[in-house]
């Protein structure tokens, strides 16, 4: 729970959350997971602002008896599909940071080769087309790319970004942000960035030792 709280903070410090909008989630050691209730300000939460809920109803989330009585942020879909398709994943981060958000509604496509963060935190990024907040069809759209990404863009909504623990995934939405930003920027200033050529990239992610290499199934 601190660990969220902390990452609440930042994101609201930081411009990757705004108002009440986006939700943040950790798994727990028992198959359930903790998130943030409807309506929280993420910049000031507080033991009461989130709920508990389990993997272990079928695939539908229910808030765990021994949880704090708050309703679950709506987006509980989304955070139950990418627990249970990655066993490895430890928490998860939906939010709506401007740059990245803009992106998400263009259409266009956010580079991984511009620098070294970009390379591992963005390797793989996926999209997910339009779907209501916090439906059911959401929250499937989201399982089939679970896999393939740690990284997803929602058309028209915001991102989603799951890693192994609460630091790695806030360390991926902050070069997200910061990776759309430098896009949107040059392309107002008329400045073309230079990208690295695949083999650049990938030979990084196999032998610079920065960090080790995801392993994907896909």
């Amino acid at each position: 729970m601190v660990e969220l709280r902390t990452a609440g903070k930042y994101m609201m410090d930081h411009g990757l959350a705004w108002g009440n909008a986006g939700n943040i989630s950790a798994r727990l050691d028992d198959g359930s997971f903790l998130i943030t209730a409807t309506g929280t300000f993420l910049g000031e939460l507080g033991e009461e602002d989130f709920a508990e809920c389990s993997l272990a109803f079928g695939g539908n989330c229910q808030v765990a008896p021994e949880g704090t009585g708050k309703k679950p942020s709506k987006e509980v879909p989304m955070h139950a599909a990418i627990y249970e398709e990655r066993p490895e994943i430890g928490a998860v981060l939906h939010a709506s940071p401007f740059y990245s958000t803009m992106l998400a509604c263009a259409g266009e496509t956010i580079p991984s080769s511009l620098f070294v963060e970009t390379m591992y935190y963005l390797e793989r990024i996926d999209r997910v087309g339009y779907h209501h907040p916090g439906s059911a069809a959401l929250g499937e759209a989201v399982r089939e790319k679970a896999k393939s990404a740690n990284v997803l863009l929602l058309d028209n909504h915001g991102v989603l970004v799951y890693d192994v623990n609460v630091k790695e995934a806030r360390m991926a939405l902050q070069t997200l942000e910061m990776a759309c930003r430098m896009v949107v920027e040059a392309s107002g200033a008329g400045i073309s960035l230079n990208r690295l050529p695949k083999t650049a990239e990938l030979d990084f992610l196999e032998r610079s030792a920065y960090r080790p290499r995801r392993k994907w199934e896909l």
